[in-house]
C-alpha cells in the first residue's frame, strides 16, 4: 500500500469541540508543569537527515523477501525487515490489542491524551515515573527522529512531540495513523512492522494471527528485548496476559476469549520463522541481484531462489554436529565453538556447498559456523588448497589421454628437481609406499606419487586445461605439486567441477536466483539457467566417477557409509593438505553433488592425523542422510561405447578361473584401451559374453 500525506479529517461535534477546548486549557497548564518538573537534558549534537514535517506520515523502508524454490521464506534483504500491509487485511483484534495496551483513549483524544498526562504528572509528583505518550506521539517521535529526539527527556521535546501529534491528527484519520504505527514500529531484532513480527516470531502472515499471538506482539513495543517471546517466554506470557486482560476490560474481546487465550502456551516458530536459515546464501543472492541492477536493498522485491530448504537444513545441521564432534575428540587443543572467547572467530570453521549436478542450481550453501559473528563467506570467497580432492581432475586428464585405469604405476618415492635447484619429494599421508598399484587402486587409496606421475606423464598444461574446462577459475601453478592440490581453489568452483563427473561430462554454472519480482508482482529479472556445456567425454566422466565410488565403498572415504546405506550410489574424493590444515570431501549421489571443507581462517593443523576421510566425509554422509537425497535418478549406468571386463583387483589383469571372488570386479575402458587379451582373443569374448555397453 501507499500512504499519502493527506488524509481524512474528522469534523468534531459541538461536544467534541468543547472537549477539545477544555483539553487545550489543561494542556497549557500541564506543559507549564512539565517545564518546571523535568530536569534539563542536553540535546543530541547530531541529528539524522531530515524526514520532512514532523506531522507527516513518510514512506517507510521495506525489505526484499528471499524465497526458496518452493516459495517458503529463507531470508530478507534490507536494514529493516519490513513488509507494509493494509490495516484492513488484519483481524480487528490485532490493532485493538495495541490500542488496549498502548493508548486506550486513542479514539477519543486529538493526538495528546490529557487524561493520561494528568495521571502521569500525578504519579511523577509521587515519585513514580511513567510515560503518557499516545500512539500518535510514538509514531511522530519514531518516524521523525531528526525533529523529535525521543532520547531527549526535556519538556521542550515533549511539547514539540505533542504539537506534531496534534497536527498529524488534523491531516490523517485514526485508521491511517494506526496503520502507519503498526507498520513502522520496532518489534526486536531486525523486525519492523506487524507483518515482519508475525512472520518471524510465529511463522505466519499478520492476517493469520490468533488473539493470543496478537496480544504477544502488542506486548513488545514497551521492551522488544525484554519481552522477546522466543528468548523470554515467561516474561512474554506475563505481559501478554496483561494485554489480554486490558482487551477484555475495554470490550475488544470477551472475558471468555481472554481467559482461553491466557491459557495458551507461548509457541514461536523455529528458525525465526524461516524455512531454513541461509544467511550466507542470502548474501550471495543480494550481491548477484545488485550486480544485475536490481536494488533489492531498497526493498519491496520477491526473490525466488534455487535453494532447497530440506537440503539447507541438512547442511546446517551436518556442519554443526560434525564440527562439534571434531572439537570433542581427545587431544583437540584449539578453542572450541562452545567455549570460544567472546568476540573471536579463531575456532574451527567450515563450509558446505550442494548443487543439482544437471542444472547447476545451488540447493544449499553454508559459509561458516556463525554468520552473526563471522559473515565472511568461506564457500564463495575462501581460497584454500584442495589437497587430494583435486586428483580426479588429474585422473580425468589421464583417462581422456587413453591411459587405462588398470595401468600399473608404482607408488614409490620420487625426487623431482625444481628450477630453484631444490628437489620435490611427494609423500603419502601414512608415510608409506605401496609399490606397483593400479590407477583405480591409487585413487581409492589417495596415493600422492601416482597422481604426480600421471600429471607429469600427460603434462601439467593438460591438467590445467582440464581444470579450466570443468570450471576451476583460480590460478593453477604448472608444478607437479598442483597435481595433489597445492594450488588454491574456491569451494563453490570445485563442487561445480565435480558435477561434470556426475552428469556424464556437462559443465554447469552455479545458479542462485530463479526470478525477481517487484512489489506489484511484475517480473523484473529472470535467472535463466545456463545450458550445460559438454566438456568431457561421457565415457571418461563415467570411468572417473566409478573410480571415486571405490574411494567411498572401500577407500579413504568409507566413513560416508556409516550414514548412507550401500543401496544409494555415492562417489567422491577426500582431500587433506600439508600439516593437516585443510580437510575436504567432495562427493555425489545420483541427484546431488556436495562438498565439505573444514579448517581455520588462519591455516594451522586441525589435529595431528586429521584427514578429509575422518573429518569432512562424515559431514557429507550426515547431509545425505538428513536430506534424504540419493534415492532419485536411479543407478549409474555406463554410457554406450564403453568396454567392460572382469579384472583381478590386485594384478589389474583379466580375471581367470583361478581369481578369488573377492578380487574380481568390473572394469571399464575407452575402446582401444582395453587389455590386449580382450582385443585379440575373440573366442574369449564369445565365452564371457558381450563386453560393449
Amino acid at each position: 500500500m501507499r500512504l499519502t500525506t493527506r488524509g481524512i479529517r474528522r469534523t468534531p461535534s459541538p461536544a467534541g469541540r468543547n472537549s477539545h477546548a477544555r483539553q487545550s486549557a489543561v494542556w497549557r497548564w500541564t506543559g507549564a508543569a512539565l517545564l518546571l518538573l523535568a530536569p534539563p537534558t542536553r540535546l543530541a549534537a547530531q541529528r539524522p537527515a531530515s524526514t520532512g514535517e514532523p506531522w507527516q506520515i513518510v514512506s517507510m523502508p521495506q525489505s526484499s523477501q528471499v524465497l526458496a524454490r518452493d516459495g517458503s521464506l529463507v531470508g530478507e534483504i534490507g536494514r529493516q525487515w519490513r513488509t507494509i500491509v493494509p490495516i484492513k487485511s488484519l483481524p480487528r483484534y490485532v490493532p485493538q490489542a495495541f490500542v488496549a495496551v498502548e493508548d486506550q483513549r486513542f479514539y477519543q483524544h486529538d493526538g495528546v491524551d490529557l487524561v493520561g498526562v494528568a495521571g502521569a504528572l500525578k504519579d511523577a509528583l509521587g515519585g513514580r515515573l511513567r510515560g503518557a505518550s499516545t500512539i500518535t506521539q510514538q509514531l511522530v517521535g519514531n518516524m521523525h527522529p531528526d525533529i523529535i529526539d525521543r532520547t531527549d527527556r526535556s519538556p521542550m521535546r515533549k511539547l514539540r512531540e505533542q504539537s506534531a501529534a496534534r497536527e498529524m491528527e488534523k491531516h490523517y484519520s485514526k485508521e491511517q495513523i494506526l496503520e502507519a504505527y503498526l507498520n513502522f514500529i520496532h518489534f526486536g531484532s531486525r523486525y519492523y512492522g506487524i507483518e515482519s513480527a508475525a512472520r518471524h516470531y510465529f511463522g505466519k502472515a499478520a492476517a493469520r494471527l490468533t488473539i493470543a499471538e496478537a496480544a504477544t506482539l502488542a506486548a513488545l513495543p514497551k521492551g522488544p528485548a525484554l519481552y522477546d517471546p522466543a528468548r523470554h517466554p515467561d516474561r512474554a506470557r506475563e505481559r501478554r496476559n496483561l494485554v489480554l486482560t486490558l482487551m477484555a476490560q475495554q470490550r475488544y474481546i470477551s472475558a471468555a476469549q481472554a481467559a482461553a487465550a491466557q491459557k495458551e502456551p507461548i509457541v514461536t516458530a523455529p528458525n525465526a520463522g524461516l524455512a531454513a536459515p541461509a544467511p550466507y546464501f542470502v548474501d550471495v543472492v543480494r550481491v548477484q541481484a545488485e550486480r544485475a541492477g536490481i536494488k533489492v536493498g531498497e526493498g519491496g522485491f520477491r526473490v525466488t531462489t534455487t535453494l532447497d530448504p530440506a537440503i539447507q537444513r541438512a547442511a546446517n545441521d551436518a556442519l554443526r554436529d560434525g564440527t562439534a564432534e571434531v572439537e570433542g575428540r581427545a587431544g583437540y587443543k584449539h578453542p572450541t565453538f562452545a567455549n570460544k572467547p567472546k568476540g573471536t572467530t579463531g575456532y574451527l570453521q567450515g563450509a558446505v556447498v550442494a548443487l543439482d549436478p544437471f542444472t547447476g542450481d545451488v540447493r544449499a550453501l553454508v559459509g561458516g559456523r556463525d554468520y552473526i559473528e563471522s559473515p565472511y563467506n568461506r564457500a564463495v570467497n575462501g581460497m584454500r588448497q584442495p589437497g587430494s580432492a583435486f586428483k580426479p581432475i588429474v585422473y580425468a586428464t589421464a583417462v581422456a589421454e587413453s591411459i587405462a585405469v588398470n595401468t600399473i604405476i608404482p607408488d614409490t618415492a620420487l625426487a623431482i628437481p625444481r628450477s630453484n635447484r631444490t628437489v620435490y619429494r611427494p609423500e603419502n599421508a601414512d608415510g608409506t609406499f605401496l609399490g606397483p598399484i593400479t590407477m583405480r587402486e591409487a585413487l581409492a587409496r589417495s596415493r600422492n606419487p601416482v597422481a604426480v606421475q600421471l600429471a607429469m606423464r600427460v603434462g601439467m598444461d593438460s591438467v590445467i586445461a582440464m581444470a579450466r574446462a570443468l570450471g576451476i577459475s583460480s590460478f593453477i601453478a604448472p608444478y607437479p605439486s598442483s597435481a595433489i592440490g597445492a594450488s588454491v581453489v574456491q569451494p563453490l568452483d570445485l563442487v561445480a567441477a565435480y558435477a561434470t563427473f556426475a552428469n556424464q561430462g556437462m559443465r554447469v554454472e552455479p545458479r542462485f536466483i530463479a526470478s525477481i519480482e517487484d512489489r506489484n508482482g511484475t517480473a523484473v529479472w529472470q535467472g535463466r539457467a545456463t545450458a550445460p556445456q559438454p566438456v568431457l567425454d561421457p565415457k571418461v566422466a563415467f570411468i572417473v566417477r566409478d573410480m571415486m565410488r571405490d574411494a567411498v565403498d572401500r577407500g579413504t572415504a568409507s566413513a560416508v557409509r556409516r550414514y548412507v546405506p550401500a543401496g544409494i550410489p555415492v562417489a567422491g574424493k577426500t582431500g587433506t593438505t600439508n600439516d593437516n590444515a585443510d580437510v575436504w570431501f567432495v562427493g555425489m549421489t545420483p541427484d546431488l553433488v556436495a562438498g565439505v571443507w573444514l579448517g581455520f581462517d588462519k591455516p594451522k593443523t586441525i589435529t595431528p592425523g586429521a584427514a578429509g576421510g575422518s573429518l569432512a566425509a562424515p559431514i557429507f554422509g550426515r547431509l545425505v542422510q538428513l536430506a534424504g537425497v540419493g534415492r532419485e535418478g536411479g543407478p549409474w549406468l555406463p554410457p554406450e561405447g564403453l568396454v567392460m571386463a572382469e579384472l583381478d583387483r590386485v594384478t589389474g589383469m583379466v580375471a581367470t578361473a583361478d581369481t578369488p571372488a573377492d578380487r574380481r570386479y568390473p572394469e571399464y575402458f575407452i575402446p582401444g584401451t582395453e587389455p590386449p587379451l580382450l582385443r585379440m582373443d575373440a573366442w574369449r569374448i564369445l565365452r564371457v559374453g558381450p563386453i560393449v555397453h
